[in-house]
């Protein structure tokens, strides 16, 4: 199954293709800014039964250099299966298109992110035929953003450069940077952001400081992840006041009673948060002659 930090992890750059010409920089290497981008099909599987897909595939023509396919593969750990497929990614690609085929790997970890950096010569040691290099993107190279200015230049980059760093431990003060950026920002542009910022993040716990900030920072905007927020809050809201009304209805019948109620069962009350309970407490409450009769069989 394919995981949301995954999909956000490639889906970025066909969202945003140009950005490839602002990872390249930062990775180290020069790729001109691509004057048409061409999203390809991803599927690379013969007329046999062996399927093979890239994550995203992407043409690049730019002013100054030759055209060439952008493989791009979110990779979460290690895999010893990972580098022969993506030989054949890269063999099939040029031999399908006669384009020179780049393949750029991006990782969440230092160590997965290492791990996809070593070339792997292939073929004979005294004499590899091929050997397979990527261009990876990691915690370990990415630019740790939290400048809120910084941010606004490239947002693109920025939420990317989140992504990979969902697990650093100042991912607080990044994503606080992203939301703080985003807030001016178009909708049209924000919301694929926030969203895939969300997914980028996964069920790490970063991913509720997220839901958080998109909630306070971002309250206005109508994405698919700030609505469930605020659908939550209109949920915990209701429930909240019908937990508090029952909670003031046992205690009126207690007292209506002449029960005397200790601070202890008072609290109790008051601070339950299950309806279920509640109800089953409520039923009891015209009839106990003590507050404990009210807990009964809990």
């Amino acid at each position: 199954m394919v995981s949301s930090p995954h999909e956000a992890m490639h889906r970025i750059f066909q969202e945003h293709p140009g950005l490839f010409s602002r990872v390249s920089e930062v990775l180290g290497i020069t790729i001109s800014p691509p004057v048409s981008v061409t999203v390809m099909p991803t599927d690379l599987t013969e007329n046999r039964p062996l399927e093979r897909r890239v994550d995203t595939l992407l043409r690049l023509d730019t002013e100054n250099d030759e055209p060439l396919l952008l493989a791009i593969e979110a990779q979460g750990k290690k895999d010893t299966d990972k580098p022969a497929s993506w030989a054949y990614y890269l063999s099939y690609l040029y031999t399908k298109y006669r384009l020179p085929p780049l393949l750029l790997v991006v990782c969440q970890d230092r160590a997965t992110a290492e791990w996809a950096s070593r070339p792997v010569p292939i073929g004979p040691r005294q004499w590899p035929a091929l050997t397979l290099l990527p261009l990876v993107a990691g915690p370990h190279n990415m630019p740790v953003i939290t400048d809120v200015a910084e941010a606004r230049k490239d947002l693109a980059l920025t939420t990317l450069a989140a992504i990979t760093h969902a697990a650093d431990p100042d991912i607080g003060a990044i994503l606080k940077t992203l939301s703080t950026a985003l807030r001016d920002v178009p909708e049209v542009i924000a919301d694929p952001l926030v969203e895939l910022t969300a997914q980028g993040l996964g069920n790490r716990p970063a991913a509720q400081q997220w839901r958080n900030l998109v909630a306070v920072d971002l309250s206005f905007y109508k994405s698919f992840m700030a609505e469930e927020i605020r659908d939550e809050g209109r949920t915990e809201g209701r429930t909240e006041g019908r937990t508090e009304g029952i909670a003031q209805g046992i205690l009126l019948l207690l007292a209506q009673a002449g029960v005397d109620v200790s601070d202890e069962a008072r609290e109790r009350i008051t601070t339950c948060g299950d309806l279920d309970t509640l109800n089953r407490w409520l039923l009891r409450a015209p009839t106990a002659r003590s507050a404990e009769d009210v807990f009964a069989e809990e």
